[in-house]
């Protein structure tokens, strides 16, 4: 069979196989959002939050229950994030503590759940939103959608340092470059222009370049060791998987498993969590998705160097063997 007719064969299977992955990656996830483990306070005298817990675990696998002394006890774990919100027993009835800037997914479903039960007990629930978001971005819409543009731009300066041919310290001088532009930039039009961002601006601006570097530099770093089909890989499994698993318009503990758990292992899923704590919530849970996001950057980049230096090994060797042959031969 003459190669353009296979070149032409692959293009056609391959296109169809690639859109049904993607629409599986972005489509299962969102049709199943749910509350899995979701991590739920419940606080009041003993007795009275023994019974609203039982209430809660009438929704059989939805939360994971934390009990609190009280209502102060279940704000200082809200704000540390360490629930996403909190039922209080009080004597005037049932109140409903949650976190919009944690999510407004959450926050909302929450509500929903809680008033439903209480309704059906004859009683209204009080909601107080402890840590609110931005009046200028009330359902989180502006953080929700940078997952995608921080991706985009880690992946292009990844693709643009192998093509234009830069090697070793030039590489990673470029992405480290490119980073901090695009976080100065994505800082200065989400907080700044939008107001969808309240946190100190230059911590902001670190995380959203560190985000990029995490993704530019493992790109980079697979197209170092493995060539340009490493482009197409890190990309891949950055679009594919890293943005549709990463929880961002929702939470992971919305997502089925084990995509919630996966998404929060790659740059998209740690870099919104870690913008959202950093902006939000004054820094509480950032180590585990800041470690995450620095792993990535600084395997990413070691192996940018590393692929630099084996390249530079070869075309040395190259031209030492050319010499050893012609000495035999005379």
């Amino acid at each position: 069979m003459p190669s353009r007719n296979r070149t032409v064969i692959a293009v056609v299977v391959l296109v169809p196989v690639l859109a049904a992955l993607a629409l599986w990656a972005f489509a299962w996830p969102a049709s199943r959002i749910a509350p899995r483990d979701l991590p739920l306070g419940v606080a009041g005298p003993p007795a009275a939050a023994a019974q609203v817990e039982r209430q809660l675990d009438r929704h059989e696998g939805a939360f994971q229950i934390h009990r609190y002394a009280d209502e102060a006890a279940a704000r200082a774990a809200i704000e540390d994030r360490s629930v996403y919100g909190a039922v209080v027993v009080t004597p005037q009835g049932p109140e409903l503590l949650t976190a919009s800037a944690a999510s407004p997914v959450v926050a909302q479903f929450l509500q929903q759940a809680v008033a439903q039960q209480a309704a059906a007990q004859g009683t209204q629930v009080k909601t107080v939103d402890v840590v609110s978001a931005p009046a200028s971005d009330p359902r989180g819409a502006v953080l929700n959608a940078a997952a995608l543009p921080l991706a985009l731009a880690g992946i292009a300066a990844g693709a643009v340092v192998t093509l234009l041919g830069l090697r070793g310290s030039r590489a990673v001088i470029a992405l480290l470059g490119a980073s901090a532009l695009v976080g100065v930039a994505a800082a200065g039009i989400a907080h700044s222009w939008l107001g969808a961002l309240s946190g100190d601006w230059w911590t902001e601006a670190s995380v959203l370049g560190l985000s990029t570097l995490a993704v530019g530099g493992a790109v980079a770093g697979l197209a170092a060791l493995t060539g340009t089909a490493g482009v197409g890989v890190g990309a891949a499994v950055v679009m594919l998987i890293g943005n549709p698993f990463s929880g961002a318009t929702s939470a992971p503990q919305m997502l089925p498993e084990p995509a919630g758990a996966i998404g929060q292992w790659l740059p998209p899923g740690a870099g919104t969590t870690l913008l959202r704590s950093v902006s939000y919530f004054d820094g509480a849970a950032a180590t585990g998705p800041a470690l995450t996001l620095t792993w990535w950057a600084v395997l990413g980049l070691g192996a940018v160097l590393l692929g630099g230096s084996l390249r530079a090994r070869k075309a040395g060797a190259a031209p030492a063997a050319d010499r050893r042959e012609l000495s035999t031969v005379g």
